[in-house]
């Protein structure tokens, strides 16, 4: 358990989260950025951007991100790979609950974007903490020497098939598409490629699933685990437990400093209640959220800009 107590802790590594990042660290404030993985999100996942102020020639998503990761490091932001399982958000330490530690916090902001999905395979809701999983961190240990099955092909669903070799007897990743990524010297990970899953099946705990090939032939595979890594386009809030407000569409509620219902809990970008969704957008989110939680610290009456 990390017994230090942070100014901010930002939940999200996208364009919102390392913005604000790079605002609270410019303002003197110890910072600590929680993000799921460098290689997920909406940016990350974008072939090209051509429409960010600044940038005079199309750059990769990918390439983007990476530069605000890198800008928030040097302004002194602590960055850590971690997934966020569950939260703490009353009273004036705040507390964020990964795997492997425990983070307390005067503020927190959440950033983690809308690429969240409901469960739409067969049998996937049925199964959930029965053998269906979204955190391999989380619950690959339970299948030590049995067969899993990953679904997706991101490169967040690689590195977790190959987090997920370490346990399993088997690992089988499914991919509507090519891999873009290779997967070399892993023996026990059989990649099947156009793919999909149609349903997955069992009484009591997941047994198998269907799979369907572009022919629309389908083909059953033993499994004891499924851990789906499909993309969509709800707000992921589920670590949330509904410790904040949350308006129709699952997105969090904000008020025009981007505080949530939580004093000292702000959000920014796409997990916020927003008609729009563009970079350019959340990395003005997170910089307000950032000014309002640097705000909400000093107990200052007004914003400190930050111009130079």
């Amino acid at each position: 358990m990390d017994d230090r107590i942070y100014d901010v802790v930002i939940i999200g590594g996208g364009p919102a989260g390392l913005t604000a990042a790079q605002y609270v660290a410019r303002a003197g404030l110890k910072a600590l950025v929680l993000d799921k993985s460098p290689h997920a999100g909406a940016l990350a996942y974008a072939s090209v951007i051509e429409n960010y102020p600044g940038i005079k020639e199309p750059i990769k998503g990918k390439d983007l991100l990476d530069i605000f990761r890198q800008q928030a490091i040097g302004f002194g932001a602590e960055y850590l790979e971690a997934q966020v399982i569950g939260v703490s958000l009353q009273g004036d330490i705040k507390e964020i609950f990964t795997m492997n530690d425990t983070f307390k916090a005067k503020t927190v902001i959440i950033a983690t974007g809308s690429m969240g999905r409901k469960p739409t395979i067969k049998g996937e809701a049925e199964f959930i903490g029965r053998g269906v999983s979204y955190c391999a961190i989380c619950d690959g240990a339970f299948f030590k020497d049995l067969i899993v099955s990953v679904i997706g092909g991101s490169e967040e669903a690689v590195k977790e098939a190959q987090y997920l070799s370490r346990f399993a007897k088997v690992v089988y990743l499914i991919s509507p598409n090519a891999i873009k990524t290779q997967i070399n010297d892993i023996n026990n990970i059989e990649v099947l490629e156009g793919f999909r899953v149609v349903s997955i099946n069992g009484e009591d705990v997941v047994t198998s699933i269907t799979i369907k090939d572009s022919q629309g032939k389908d083909k059953n595979l033993q499994t004891n685990g499924v851990f789906v890594y499909l993309q969509g386009s709800q707000p992921i809030t589920d670590f949330l437990n509904e410790a904040v407000s949350l308006g129709e569409r699952g997105c969090i509620k904000y008020n025009h400093s981007m505080q949530t219902s939580v004093e000292g809990v702000f959000c920014a970008g796409d997990v916020a209640c927003n008609e729009v969704r563009q970079v350019v957008v959340a990395c003005a989110q997170g910089c307000l959220a950032a000014l309002s939680a640097e705000q909400y610290i000093s107990r200052r009456r007004a914003k400190r800009s930050d111009w130079h």
